[in-house]
C-alpha cells in the first residue's frame, strides 16, 4: 500500500495549482461536459504515467533537458494560437471539436503532462518503488483528486463567463507558459 498511498499524496499535492489543473478548468469552461472531460483526464493520465514509469528517464536523457524544454515551449505557443481560432461548431451547438470532447481532452491532457512535475514525480516514484502498477494507480488517483473538482467548478463557471473571454484567457496562459518554458524561467516547467 505504501507505493500507492505515497504516489497518491505526492501527485495530488503537486497538482494543486499546476498547469494541468488549470487546463482541466479551461476544458470544463469551454466544453461544459464534465463526464467526458473527467474520463479523458483519466485515460490521458493512465497512459502518460504508465509511459513515464516505463520510459520517462530514457526519453528525457535521449532528448536532453534543453531540447525537451524547446519542444514543450513551442507546443504551448501552438496551443495559444489554437485557442484563438474560433470554433463555429462549439459556438453554435455547445458541441465538440474534430476529436470530440473526450478525444480533445485526452490529447490536450496527455501533451500538457509531458515534462510536467507530476510526470517527473511518477518517474521518480517508479524508480523508488518496484511496483509499477501501484505507482501508476496512485499517481492517477492523485491527479483525479486534484482535477475532478476543477472540472466541476469549470462547468458551473462556464454558464456565467463568455466563451470568447475563456478563449482569450486560455491563449494568454498558454502563451505565457510557452515563453517562460522557452526562456527556462525559474526551471518551473
Amino acid at each position: 500500500m505504501e507505493p500507492f498511498l505515497v504516489s497518491t499524496g505526492v501527485v495530488a499535492l503537486g497538482e494543486i495549482g499546476d498547469k494541468t489543473q488549470l487546463l482541466a478548468l479551461l476544458l470544463a469552461a469551454r466544453f461544459r461536459r464534465p463526464v467526458p472531460i473527467i474520463l479523458g483526464i483519466f485515460v490521458a493520465t493512465v497512459l502518460n504515467h504508465a509511459l513515464a514509469g516505463l520510459v520517462g528517464e530514457t526519453v528525457a536523457r535521449f532528448l536532453g533537458p534543453d531540447l525537451l524544454r524547446w519542444v514543450i515551449g513551442v507546443s504551448f505557443l501552438a496551443m495559444a494560437a489554437w485557442m484563438l481560432v474560433p470554433d463555429e461548431i462549439d459556438d453554435a451547438e455547445g458541441g465538440t471539436q474534430r476529436f470530440g470532447v473526450f478525444g480533445t481532452t485526452v490529447i490536450a491532457f496527455f501533451l500538457a503532462e509531458m515534462g510536467d512535475k507530476t510526470q517527473i514525480a511518477t518517474v521518480a516514484l517508479a524508480a523508488r518503488y518496484s511496483d509499477l502498477f501501484q505507482v501508476v494507480a496512485g499517481t492517477t488517483v492523485g491527479m483525479m483528486l486534484a482535477n475532478v473538482p476543477a472540472v466541476l467548478l469549470g462547468d458551473r463557471a462556464a454558464r456565467a463567463i463568455p466563451m470568447q473571454l475563456v478563449h482569450a484567457i486560455a491563449a494568454g496562459i498558454f502563451a505565457v507558459l510557452g515563453v517562460l518554458t522557452l526562456f527556462n524561467v525559474g526551471r518551473l516547467f
